[in-house]
């Protein structure tokens, strides 16, 4: 039983540690102006759950504003699109790897208006409750299910993060390849010029008898 429970505290420690550096939810208040818009991005991966909520905050007991949502993929392609609404949700697994953008604004240049958005990614849009009825577990064994999914996610991030340093490492190096074959170019060039110059003044002295 205490060896149990010390796992079982583990677990949470390891998890709790592991998801400090694991950005998977974000609760922001989002104050709308009479005209334009805001956003809020996110760069996920590929094969990403993404569920949200939204609302507009009744302030002061008058009647909320309506607002407009769109949800756009690095692409541009809107995968969630409101007009009029006080509330809503959007839900959605990435298919693209880049930066995802949801967009707010009030509707017909009503006043402004404050919106509650609860973004919730990987990890934390998942139905853990769901997923302990299907495969009948609990206790220290749903955590350290959580753990594992925690570990995975991590793991993943990583290999992105060192997929992108190379990608980034390739074009630098690139660039410092031209760069470098565009300076002895132009120092051939200049030597080329300079002889051109030399011989054409030579000449020119030559016929005018000055040398």
């Amino acid at each position: 039983m205490v060896a149990a429970e010390a796992l079982f505290s583990m677990a949470m420690l390891i998890s709790c540690l592991i998801l400090s550096g694991v950005p998977a939810s974000r609760a922001v208040w989002i104050s709308l102006p009479s005209s334009g818009m805001k956003c809020v991005s996110e760069e996920m991966q590929n094969n990403v759950v993404v569920l949200a909520d939204y609302f507009v905050i009744d302030e002061e007991g008058h009647s909320a504003p309506t607002v407009g949502a769109k949800v756009t993929t690095p692409y541009g392609n809107v995968i969630h699109n409101k007009e009029n609404v006080t509330h809503g949700q959007f839900a959605f697994t990435t298919s693209e790897i880049g930066t995802y953008s949801a967009c707010f604004w009030s509707d017909g240049g009503q006043a402004a208006a404050t919106l509650s958005l609860d973004w919730k990614i990987g990890i934390a849009a998942k139905d853990w409750d769901s997923v302990a009825k299907k495969e009948k577990i609990e206790g220290v064994e749903l955590e350290l299910r959580k753990l594992e999914e925690i570990v995975e996610s991590v793991h993943e991030n990583l290999i992105y993060i060192k997929n992108r340093e190379a990608e980034m490492r390739e074009v630098s190096e690139k660039t410092n390849t031209r760069v470098a074959y565009f300076s002895i170019m132009s120092i051939g060039i200049c030597i080329g010029v300079s002889g051109f110059q030399v011989w054409h003044l030579k000449r020119y002295f030559q016929k005018k008898k000055l040398i």
